[in-house]
């Protein structure tokens, strides 16, 4: 319980920052008059987009529930990234098709059923069947919500609103593993769910996300030409600004999944703690991504994001470099608030890039970008490999060579 203390106590001081006459401040940098309206609705898509985040929390319940052992009960976080593999550049090309406020519709649908399914019960077959639902959504929502907020936003502001689009997702993010564990301690209503009470609570908000964004005009251009198809798709990887950005949401994604699986065992491994004590550094690279989210929309705006981008890159390396040799639980506290400030903003920096480097194809990018996310079950498997091996500094040298591709995307930035 101290640790849960100690996470409330700074998200709460997040919490009051937010509800300061700050916001204000913040919500005009990101908006425009012309799209004042408009972002909300797409911000609480964001919101909804943070469900797939859940699945880390639920999947520990269902293993105890069910009596899984560890690689069966690793099936369902695993199965989620698989469909981004899959799903991610058929969305891409579904966007031409209907439209990408459309695809964000059909992705919110699949994603209340996904949420709708645990309510009847949680056999594994149930359970297998909502988390790939909820992986499919999710799949079609970062592919089609991250080119929306094109449209209702300016090219100049595109990086710093994506940011905080991220920093609304971590919100929800964060929120899970909390509701899960109020309900089953019955903290709340729970209404004979337990644990579960978590689906029902974020499918209502799903379904009023649904309705809100459905109900809100936004015009998209007109796609001019033929759609593109498969290959064509495909062909974008030969031009050097989308596959290098492709590797490096790789690298992102691959750090951001690493170092959350790997910071409490290192804590266990050069401070002999348990799983317990050491299960908060997860909580403060959270706590320290979601801080990055918000305050990286302000400093997009206040400086280059080529500058930004290299100081979030060399925070990130002194981050690597602690763990590697930190053994003092400051060092290391350190170490984990740095990788997760510096690499809370990578992602929105990267996509825009990208996706304005090709204006005139952003929603094939998008699906390629997206696509990348599938780094987030290759690097771990290599992690695994390595710290059987090395220890967990094997592990940490990983993460770095993602930290070094990351410097040498700077040159490629604004």
């Amino acid at each position: 319980m101290v640790a849960d203390e100690r996470y409330f106590m700074i998200y709460y001081i997040v919490y009051r920052y937010l509800c300061s006459s700050k916001i204000e401040t913040i919500t005009l940098i990101i908006m425009n008059k012309s799209s004042k309206l408009t972002i909300i609705p797409v911000m609480l898509c964001f919101f909804a987009m943070g469900f797939v985040d859940l699945v880390g929390i639920a999947s520990n319940y269902v293993k105890e529930d069910l009596n899984l052992n560890d690689s069966t009960a690793n099936l369902f976080p695993s199965l989620v990234f698989f469909w981004f593999l899959i799903f991610s550049v058929p969305t891409g090309i579904l966007m031409n098709k209907i439209g990408r406020k459309k695809t964000v519709l059909l992705s919110l649908l699949v994603t209340v059923i996904s949420l709708l399914l645990p309510i009847f019960g949680e056999s594994f077959g149930v359970m297998l069947v909502s988390f790939s639902l909820l992986g499919i959504g999710n799949a079609l929502m970062q592919t089609s919500l991250n080119p929306l907020v094109s449209v209702v936003t300016t090219g100049k502001n595109l990086a710093s609103t994506l940011t905080f689009g991220q920093f609304v997702k971590a919100i929800a993010s964060f929120l899970a593993p909390y509701i899960a564990m109020w309900g089953a301690m019955a903290s709340i209503p729970s209404f004979g769910l337990g644990w579960r009470i978590l689906f029902p609570i974020y499918m209502i908000i799903g379904i009023a996300a649904t309705f809100f964004l459905a109900g809100t005009p936004i015009e998209e251009e007109k796609n001019e030409g033929k759609a593109s198809g498969f290959g064509e798709c495909f062909k974008l990887l030969g031009k050097p600004i989308v596959l290098l950005s492709f590797i490096g949401i790789m690298c992102h994604v691959g750090i951001d999944v690493g170092t959350n699986t790997t910071a409490p065992k290192i804590l266990m491994e050069r401070l002999g703690w348990s799983l317990n004590d050491a299960a908060f550094a997860t909580s403060l690279y959270f706590i320290f991504r979601t801080i990055g989210c918000f305050t990286g929309t302000a400093f997009l705006r206040m400086m280059r994001t080529r500058t930004f981008f290299m100081i979030s890159v060399v925070m990130m390396a002194l981050s690597m470099i602690g763990m590697w040799v930190g053994e003092s639980k400051t060092m290391l506290y350190i170490a984990i608030a740095l990788v997760g400030y510096g690499n809370s903003n990578v992602f929105s920096m990267i996509f825009s890039q990208a996706l304005l480097a090709l204006p005139e194809k952003k929603n094939e990018v998008s699906g390629l970008m997206i696509m990348g996310l599938f780094g987030g079950t290759i690097f771990p498997l290599f992690m695994g490999f390595a710290s059987d091996s090395f220890g967990q500094v094997g592990a940490v040298a990983v993460m770095a060579v993602g930290v070094v591709y990351l410097f040498t995307y700077i040159r490629r930035l604004a």
